[in-house]
């Protein structure tokens, strides 16, 4: 690590706990900017990652994107594209030295309209890549990074300066070496936004049954190249896709309201509670009723809804 970037480190954490105090994913005053702070290390967390930038600023997390791994730490980010559904677990943190983060979320619309502007728009790409990476920051990222949050000191400057040091934070993104597999997802006609186009889909009607048939419509492309890019994509089919969805809500219905397995099951989508309890098991490690039970227990219902949110079925 660089002097600039360890200096620049040095002044983020300084804001992050100014204005992160509690645990736990923290909202700011400039939209779409939050900070983290863990200060222990958390058993794995099931989540759905928006389109979001997240730089590490101290501590270290592991994600879990179907088969692929991602560790990060220290200057490090990660980012994603689309909605996805991640298993994440803060790796290393303590009380003199939580784990924080700072995350920026952000549209495709917003990708698009800053890589208009600079050298780096392409044409629609042929070959889909991975919706998630992880990179070590630069001094520009970071510094624009900076700017953003330094906001918090001047509040009546957010308005008009946030939206600015925001372009600037996914302009330094698009200068880097993986810029394409951020701006394929707003290209309108690239293999990427098409699949984007069916996991929106899926995320809106994850409890309805659908046929492989209808994405392939969505996406304008064969069933067997539709399964070809959404795996290239999102590293799993758009079938196991709609099952973390399904299971994610579960859990969240089960530890926020007073119903059983097989309510839940029927309410997110399954026919057979048995099916239900058995694909629950294999992904959360036991049964639905003794996984709630133990989530009770270590009080991470607390917050629940940060970790779990609503997949608001319709």
């Amino acid at each position: 690590m660089t002097d600039a970037i360890h200096t620049t480190l040095n002044e983020l954490i300084h804001l992050a706990n100014d204005h992160a105090a509690k645990e736990g994913v923290l909202p700011t005053a400039i939209p779409s900017l939050f900070f983290v702070r863990e200060s222990h290390v958390t058993e794995p967390i099931h989540a759905v990652y928006k389109p979001s930038f997240c730089v590490i600023l101290q501590g270290e997390k592991e994600v879990l994107l179907a088969q692929d791994r991602f560790h990060y730490g220290p200057a490090d980010y990660i980012v994603s594209s689309v909605n996805l559904p991640i298993t994440g677990q803060v790796t290393k943190a303590a009380d003199h030295a939580p784990y924080l983060a700072l995350k920026v979320e952000f549209s495709p619309d917003q990708i698009l309209d800053v890589a208009r502007l600079s050298s780096s728009q392409k044409g629609p790409k042929k070959k889909a890549d991975r919706a998630m990476y992880v990179k070590e920051a630069d001094p520009d990222l970071l510094q624009a990074v900076l700017r953003l949050s330094c906001l918090l000191k001047t509040p009546d400057d957010i308005p008009v300066l946030a939206p600015l040091f925001k372009k600037e934070v996914l302009y330094r993104l698009l200068q880097g070496p993986h810029a394409g597999a951020l701006q394929q997802m707003a290209v309108e006609g690239s293999h990427a936004n098409r699949i984007s186009h069916v996991i929106d889909f899926i995320m809106s009607h994850f409890h309805e049954p659908f046929r492989i048939e209808e994405l392939a419509d969505i996406a304008n492309m064969s069933v067997s190249s539709l399964h070809r890019h959404f795996k290239e994509v999102t590293a799993m089919s758009p079938i196991q896709f709609q099952k973390q969805l399904r299971l994610q809500e579960a859990r969240r219905l089960m530890l926020s309201e007073t119903i059983d397995a097989a309510e839940t099951a029927f309410r997110v989508g399954y026919e057979s509670p048995s099916q239900f309890s058995r694909e629950y098991s294999r992904l959360f490690g036991l049964p639905p009723k003794e996984d709630v039970n133990r989530l009770r227990a270590i009080d991470v219902s607390v917050r629940k809804n940060e970790y779990y949110p609503d997949l608001q079925a319709e």
